[in-house]
């Protein structure tokens, strides 16, 4: 159903997207930026009230006829919104019914996909600015250099123009600014301001189920995931007295805890310090003991996740990062990206194409790139 001019910054609903493809293409793109001089990155978290409440449905299906979709779908879905009767129910009263058309049923599959559809049109206007977008999470990234801030500002307005429009609610008391300024001499920004209010700046945000903090070090995100992995580990010990055996246990730790440890590592692992690797690993060692069945390293569920995210990029021509894996002239190597600092050697996109160099090996052939990655672990 998804078109192919839809934006591709919008990593939601979409096959082969996830969360950690919008954290690591937001964190690339600071990362890249900031690697230049004179630079520093400021990123506006977009808070939406009730976001798939406001759509409106006559609006949505000019949209939709203008992405090229079957009239004949834009029919239906304009009539599965339009004219909906609710009512409440307490006990056994029950209120007189209601008519809505506008919004999107809560609680139903179709309304997250329909506003992403919605908000498709939610795009950078400027060439040092981008939007990322996952459903209605919504964040504007300034690439700001020699402190001109002019095109960020811009796009702020611009944001706050379109949502008007489009009858979206902008929170601009849940709406946070982060700034990443990692120059010596730095300069005091002046604080955002939307419809006349100015919007909190902080020092940490959780983006996405990962805390980001202005420096874009990872101990609080590491601190918080070890925190509440451990309270799953109780849940495992209890078990093992229960005298469920190490093939259920691994299972176990596999389903609740480790999925906690791992979320969205491509993203944040690399620039992780030793300390904090040290304190994921002893959870695993923990549940290893308590299991009495051999488990993954975190070390090397970074590895095989980074290669196996890579190579879907690689066999993705729709992917926005797809560029950043390139054949040699040899067809046998991947061209190195770029970086000046540790923060960006150690990110995820170089990261993956030094292991894919190590771990994988390309052949030159006439299939795609995805086809031509014979994987050697």
């Amino acid at each position: 159903m998804l078109p192919p001019a839809l934006d591709p910054h919008q990593f939601a609903y979409r096959k082969n997207r996830s969360t950690d493809d919008a954290i690591a293409t937001a964190l690339h793109l600071a990362l890249a930026h900031l690697d230049k001089r004179n630079t520093y990155v400021r990123m506006l978290f977009v808070d939406y009230s009730s976001a798939f409440n406001t759509i409106v449905p006559s609006r949505l299906d000019r949209k939709l006829r203008d992405l090229g979709i079957d009239p004949s779908l834009c029919n239906w879905i304009l009539d599965f919104l339009t004219d909906r009767k609710q009512v409440v129910k307490m006990g056994p009263k029950i209120s007189a019914p209601l008519t809505i058309s506008t919004g999107a049923p809560q609680g139903c599959v179709l309304s997250p996909l329909l506003y992403s559809l919605y908000t498709h049109d939610c795009v950078a206007t400027h060439g040092s600015n981008a939007v990322i977008k996952f459903a209605d999470d919504t964040t504007v990234m300034g690439l700001i250099t020699d402190g001109d801030e002019t095109a960020y500002r811009s796009e702020v307005d611009c944001l706050a123009q379109y949502s008007q429009d489009n009858n979206l609610i902008l929170h601009t008391d849940k709406t946070k600014e982060l700034v990443v300024d990692f120059r010596k001499k730095r300069q005091i920004q002046h604080p955002i301001s939307i419809n006349g209010s100015a919007v909190e700046r902080v020092h940490s945000i959780k983006f996405l189920g990962v805390h980001i903090t202005r420096d874009l070090t990872w101990e609080e995100h590491t601190n918080q995931v070890v925190k509440k992995a451990q309270r799953r580990l109780f849940h495992l010990r209890r078990l093992k007295k229960f005298g469920v055996g190490p093939k259920i246990l691994g299972a176990f730790f596999r389903g609740t805890t480790e999925s906690i440890l791992t979320g969205c590592i491509t993203a944040w692992y690399g620039n992780c310090t030793a300390q904090s690797r040290k304190m994921l690993q002893r959870v695993v060692r923990t549940a290893e003991r308590i299991s009495g069945c051999e488990l993954p390293s975190i070390q090397e569920t970074y590895k095989a996740r980074c290669v196996r995210k890579a190579l879907r990029i690689i066999g993705d021509p729709s992917h926005p990062n797809q560029k950043l894996f390139e054949l040699l002239p040899s067809g046998r190597r991947y061209q190195s990206l770029r970086a000046k600092t540790q923060r960006m050697t150690s990110s995820f996109f170089p990261q993956a194409v030094r292991l894919l160099e190590k771990h994988t090996t390309p052949q030159p052939s006439t299939r795609t790139p995805q086809q031509q990655t014979v994987v050697t672990f």
